[in-house]
Formats: structure tokens, sequence, C-alpha cells
């Protein structure tokens, strides 16, 4: 069964084969070694120039637990930006650890105005905090930060905090172009490896805030994070096969190893911008795929996120098109939440290609001719 579902993904039999290295000590020179491996290329998944001050971590847990560290760095008052399942999810992790939390809610597939955004921070703060989902994996949504950069320019105190679970390695993020302070994400989507690990990449501002706050965590504390990563010295014991996967992966992308047979040679910044382009071209084919059956994207084109593609279903019987899908050894999946059996999912995303896609599609179309 070929995995088009939003995440997890597909992932390549060589990084598979990088699981089943032999275990190596969490304090060996090996593990350093491994994280030499992964620093430099995951600040190219970031966007980070050279120069950068901002630092990338790993940390041998899920995404949704990085959003619980992020907050823990972060003052009382949060405004959430809320457009999905995940963005939801994030509010509701600040509200667990005890946040104030300020909601600005549109429905699923919409993005929040960033006017609404700036009235919310002029009118209801000072805030601490504010989170977003850059990529509504629920919805197949994509946030666009840079306005959202730009009217927390007004706002220097408030830390960034962005979800970019399902946008990381599908589409630029541009950690310090876009005034970010956390960004947090798993690695079974666009980075095709198995779940188990999370990346994640903080500002100095937000990081020299959090070591004056009281951070009642200490496997999810941010700080501890961070300075363990950056001292090369895990604060406990890291899945490691996991770490070797991840290198693999993130030096395969930068050295375009990933992309489609017959591109160009490429390497570095060049090589991840090529792979942006290909989730693009997916998302363009799908689109374009679901026109030709009178169907649309959930969200307005500009707002459809690189690696998932949420289809409003009409009259197509979606759980009939999963199932038949299925029996051609393909998983797609249904809506989510709220859009069970009004929409579908398709998630082109990871090492998939055009061609792949094609073929998923193709077989989609026996399927609703059946139907």
């Amino acid at each position: 069964m070929t995995l088009w579902i939003p995440g997890p993904t597909e992932v390549r039999p060589s990084i598979l084969a990088e699981l089943a290295r032999p275990p190596i000590g969490h304090r060996s020179a090996g593990m350093k070694d491994l994280h030499h491996r992964i620093d430099g290329p995951l600040a190219l998944a970031f966007g980070l120039a050279p120069d950068s001050p901002s630092t990338v971590a790993v940390h041998s847990a899920s995404g949704t637990a990085i959003m619980e560290a992020a907050l823990h760095g972060v003052g009382e008052r949060v405004l959430s930006l809320i457009n999905g399942a995940f963005s939801k999810r994030f509010a509701a992790v600040a509200e667990a650890l005890g946040k104030e939390v300020t909601r600005i809610e549109v429905p699923m597939g919409q993005v929040v105005d960033p006017m609404k955004v700036a009235q919310a921070l002029d009118t209801k703060g000072p805030f601490d905090a504010m989170t977003v989902v850059s990529s509504e994996t629920s919805t197949g949504t994509a946030t666009p930060l840079a306005p959202l950069a730009k009217v927390l320019e007004n706002h220097p105190n408030v830390r960034f905090l962005v979800d970019v679970v399902s946008m990381i390695a599908a589409g630029p993020i541009d950690f310090d172009t876009h005034r970010v302070d956390f960004a947090l994400a798993g690695v079974q989507k666009a980075l095709a490896l198995p779940p188990g690990i999370a990346v994640m990449c903080c500002s100095e501002r937000y990081l020299a805030e959090a070591q004056k706050r009281n951070r009642p965590s200490w496997y999810l504390d941010p700080v501890r994070i961070i300075e363990g990563h950056a001292a090369q010295k895990t604060p406990a014991t890291p899945a490691v096969p996991h770490y070797y996967a991840l290198a693999q992966q993130l030096e395969d992308i930068s050295a375009g190893v990933t992309l489609p047979k017959g591109h160009a040679p490429v390497e570095g910044p060049a090589a991840w911008q090529a792979r942006y382009e290909v989730h693009s071209a997916m998302r363009a084919r799908t689109a374009e795929w679901a026109e030709g059956h009178g169907l649309s994207l959930l969200p307005a084109p500009e707002f459809a996120a690189p690696a998932v593609s949420c289809i409003q279903a009409g009259k197509l019987n979606v759980a009939a098109l999963v199932a038949g899908l299925a029996e051609e050894d393909y998983s797609i999946s249904n809506g989510y939440g709220d859009l069970k059996g009004k929409t579908f999912r398709i998630g082109h995303m990871g090492d998939h290609s055009l061609q792949g896609l094609e073929e998923l599609l193709t077989a989609a179309d026996k399927v609703i001719a059946r139907l």
C-alpha cells in the first residue's frame, strides 16, 4: 500500500536502512558526528543564512510535544490564530499549561486576516506570544507568514511560535526573514522520515527570555533541549536510529539526491528550492485533476498548502473513493473531523514525484468511473 495520506508518508528504503544501524552510545564521538551531520542541512531546512544567530535542535518526541516545549518558554498571555484542527490543538496545549489564551478563529480552509491580528494585538494585548500553524494539515491551507511578521513589527515583545509540521521540506520557512521565534515540526511528513523525533529552531531573543522564566517541565524544557543539542549532549538518551535517518535524509536533500531523475545537478539552498518546486508542481497538478472532475480545493488557490491537498468532494462518495483506491494499493485520507465525508486529502509530500502522482490520479480516475 503506497501512502498518499497527509502523513506519515512513504520512506525510501535507503533511509529505512539507516534505522537498522547498530546502536552507539549517545555520549560517544559517533553521536557528536551525527549532530554535526544534522545541524548544517537542518539550518537550510529552516531557511537560515550561514551567519544566522538562530539555533536548530532535535528532540526525541512528537511535534505536539514540542508545541508544549515552545510554550514553556513564553509568558502567560497567548494569542492563537485558529483555522483548523492543529492550530486549535496549539491553543488547547497552551490552555492545558494554564496560559491565558485569546483565540481568533475562522472557518476551516480560511486564513486569519492579518488586519484582525493587528486589531487584537492593539486592543486585547499585551500578549507574550502568538501561535500559528503555517500549513494546516487538516485542511491543506497555508497561512503566509510574511504579513504576520509585518504586523508583529509593531509588537516586538510578542514571541512568534509557528508549527511548520507539514511545511518544512515542502516550502520555504525563512525563519529569520519572517521574524519567527520558535518553529517546530515532526519529521513524518515532507521530510519523509518515520515518526519518532521532532526538529525545531529558535531565535536568540526567544532563548534569552526563556532562560529567565520558570519552566515547569524537565523533558520538555525548551532551554534544556536547545542548549543540550548545541552542546551535542542530549538531556536524555535520544532515539539514535532516527538521528541516523534524519542525518542521511537531510544530506540527500541538500545534495539533490531526492529530486526526480534527469533534474539538473544542484546542491545546498538550490537543492532545497528545487524540492519546493516539486511540491508546488504536485499541488498544481492535483488541483488541475480535481477541477477536471468538477471538484475544487477547500482553500482559495493562493492559500493552498504545498504538501497536502484537501479537495471538496461534492456528490462524490468519499468513503467509497478511499476504499476503491485501497483496492488499487493506494492510501489517501478522508476529511478531518467535521470535514469527514465532505472532503478528501491527498498528501503529495516528501519524496513523492509527479510521475508517482500521475499513477495515483489515474487509479483515482478508474475508481471514480466505477462509482
